[in-house]
């Protein structure tokens, strides 16, 4: 038998961070279920992030890593596993060289279409029980939480894991 979750009105006084903190991995849980659905289950957690960003955005991959806020170390491991797994093909860059260009297989595409239709459900959800506004004002109050992260970095803050 399972517990019923608390009304609303038992969290109007937890800190907004903490909110956050507990409600970060809805997409992720959503991603990784509709991923797995299209036969793209070992998709790892980071690598979920940056083939839905590529693949919604079609930004290269460093814009995307910077945006998140993934370190290159991360960004490396997570690559080779992608690559491993098929989900990205690796080649030298015929402008530079030094570089390497990175582009989504069909699988990564496919894991990057499967992720996007999971975000814009959990989106949909939340407009139908907020409402249009409400759900517009949530956005512009996370880019406004990102400007002043980014603004405290800036200022020698330290990321956070």
């Amino acid at each position: 038998m399972t517990t019923p979750p608390p009304a609303r009105d038992a969290y109007r006084n937890v800190p907004l961070s903490a909110l956050l903190y507990v409600t970060r991995g809805t997409y992720t849980a959503a991603v990784r279920r509709a991923q797995a659905k299209v036969g793209c289950g070992d998709v790892p957690v980071t690598g979920e992030a940056l083939l839905n960003a590529m693949a919604w955005s079609g930004a290269p991959l460093n814009t995307v890593a910077r945006f998140l806020g993934i370190s290159k170390q991360a960004i490396s491991q997570t690559v080779e596993t992608l690559v491993t797994r098929g989900y990205m093909n690796r080649a030298e860059d015929p402008a530079d060289r030094r570089r390497m260009k990175l582009t989504l297989t069909a699988r990564g595409e496919r894991a990057g279409k499967a992720g996007r239709a999971a975000i814009e459900e959990v989106d949909r959800e939340l407009i139908s029980r907020v409402g249009p506004g409400r759900f517009a004002h949530a956005r512009e109050t996370l880019v406004v939480l990102l400007e002043i992260k980014r603004r405290n970095l800036a200022l020698g803050a330290k990321e956070g894991a």
